[in-house]
């Protein structure tokens, strides 16, 4: 039989979806500024912010997918498939973030 969700399980989906949108958009903003020159980016961050999509949305897919076929809750689900998202944003963000401004 399958676990009742609580309230607190809908709270950290939510938590962890609004973090991964943060931390996304945080990432957006670093790359922008950089192809302004405002933010230090390495000369090979455009072709790095391709490449990294489709992996990470295909280990994303099969989380979530690998989850749902344990006959996990919808909640599971979702924070499976968010999990590999959340942790290739949170790396950019933190390496983007330790590079600083472009003072030059």
């Amino acid at each position: 039989m399958a676990r009742v969700v609580t309230p607190i399980d809908l709270m950290n989906t939510s938590l962890q979806f609004v973090t991964l949108m943060a931390e996304t958009q945080t990432v957006m903003a670093y790359r922008m500024m950089g192809m302004a020159g405002l933010w230090s980016v390495t000369p090979h961050e455009k072709k790095r912010m391709i490449n990294e999509k489709g992996p990470a949305f295909m280990e994303a897919v099969l989380a979530g997918t690998m989850t749902a076929a344990r006959g996990q809750s919808p909640d599971r689900v979702m924070r499976a498939t968010m999990a590999p998202l959340s942790r290739t944003t949170a790396s950019n963000r933190r390496r983007l973030a330790k590079r600083g401004p472009n003072t030059k």
